[in-house]
């Protein structure tokens, strides 16, 4: 017997929970086979997760309760048995996961593909077809210029997570193949400052209407190259889908690069700037102190994460050239020093209020002097480093994704 094709998965994601359930249902109208999969977090600091099914007429809602309450279990303890579970059922021909408002797309499709459940990935009987982001024009622009922490509106994915809803909110936008644009904007300004945003951190994202669009219309919007739920290579470009670089309403692009290390106490200094009137940082950054492991910086609105991006090409414990994407390759083929190889500075960022001139004043005055890089790297690595040894696994419990893979795990440290 010819085995069955895997069954389409998509994914729905979004911060206003309504503009959600709405998107959600449109898709599930779209054909009676359509099974519809919500995780709701609400009350996950209680260990309790309320999964609810809606299938040919059926809601199924089930109290789930967890050993440790947090996203990654959840993914891992139900939501991808339940994936290969509705998959092998023949009245189902399409799965569509309505994530929770503190859930990102790029986690979810990593676990999809890369997470055994028992001895095979569930992308086995699933295939991505297409990611969906819905944004509340009334809101969304406030969201991801604002500071305001998931926990504060009652959206956290775990008593410890300290996200704020621009990181989110964001990540949610970066990781879409589809942008649903629900309700309308305040005022002309604020519609046309969300558009210059939208431009500039998801330029080759197709926008819809939710009001104004059906089932066959979203999927007919889907590029034919878009990610599917493909997880960012952090050693890759960083500017994708060529976004504007001219100033609009106020929201210009900063690319900063240089290739001498930063002074691991001037850059903790200046990243408070990428606190203020930035909407968006992304990039990989070398630190004198700590040679081997590019670090990823990541902000969004009032909150910034730093984390690992892995060894350089040139480290002692490299990935072997064979074994990065050909895009990782040319970069540093481009880039390549003959002392330091790959190691380079590459920053992108998206501003609002701030002056881009003064960010990468305060950027360049953190690299290293010319005569702390005639000291060389052992007296580098002895510099105070405030960044030291932060890493901590914020579930025990759970494997991590590999931290080169997954851009939404490398958020370690929250300032």
């Amino acid at each position: 017997m010819p085995q069955r094709p895997r069954v389409p998965l998509v994914l729905c994601s979004g911060i206003a929970p309504a503009h959600s359930d709405a998107l959600a249902a449109l898709l599930l109208r779209a054909s009676p086979g359509t099974a519809v999969v919500h995780h709701d977090l609400r009350d996950i600091g209680s260990g309790v997760v309320r999964r609810r099914v809606l299938l040919r007429g059926r809601d199924e809602l089930t109290p789930l309760e967890l050993a440790h309450g947090c996203v990654n279990c959840t993914l891992r303890e139900d939501l991808l048995p339940l994936l290969r579970r509705l998959a092998r059922m023949p009245q189902v021909d399409r799965i569509v996961v309505r994530l929770d408002e503190a859930m990102e797309p790029e986690p979810v499709s990593w676990a999809v593909r890369n997470v055994l459940v028992g001895d095979r990935p569930v992308s086995d009987d699933v295939e991505l077809e297409a990611v969906f982001t819905v944004l509340d024009c009334a809101t969304w622009l406030a969201d991801v210029t604002g500071d305001d922490l998931l926990a504060e509106r009652g959206l956290q994915g775990s008593p410890e997570d300290e996200r704020t809803v621009a990181q989110v909110a964001l990540s949610q936008v970066e990781s879409a193949d589809v942008l649903v644009l629900a309700g309308a904007a305040p005022d002309a300004w604020c519609a046309a400052k969300s558009s210059a945003v939208l431009d500039r951190v998801a330029p080759s994202v197709p926008r819809v209407e939710l009001a104004r669009t059906d089932a066959a219309g979203l999927f007919a919007a889907v590029p034919a190259d878009a990610r599917r739920g493909e997880v960012t290579d952090l050693h890759g470009a960083l500017l994708r889908g060529a976004p504007p670089l001219h100033p609009d309403c106020g929201i210009e692009v900063l690319q900063f690069t240089a290739q001498r290390p930063f002074h691991p106490e001037r850059l903790h200094d200046a990243i408070d700037l990428l606190l203020d009137g930035v909407v968006r940082t992304r990039g990989r950054a070398w630190v004198a102190s700590q040679p081997d492991v590019a670090f990823w910086i990541e902000s969004a609105g009032g909150g910034l994460g730093i984390g690992h991006a892995g060894p350089w090409l040139a480290s002692p414990d490299g990935p072997d050239w064979a074994d990065v994407s050909p895009e990782r390759r040319t970069l540093a083929s481009l880039r390549w020093d003959p002392v330091h190889g790959d190691r380079a500075q590459e920053l992108v960022i998206v501003t609002d209020q701030a002056a881009p001139a003064e960010i990468e004043s305060a950027l360049r005055a953190a690299l290293l002097t010319d005569a702390e890089l005639a000291e060389g790297e052992t007296a580098w690595r002895v510099y105070p480093d405030p960044f030291g040894n932060w890493h901590e696994d914020p579930c025990e419990e759970t494997e991590e994704p590999d931290r080169h893979a997954n851009a939404a795990n490398q958020k370690d440290e929250t300032l």
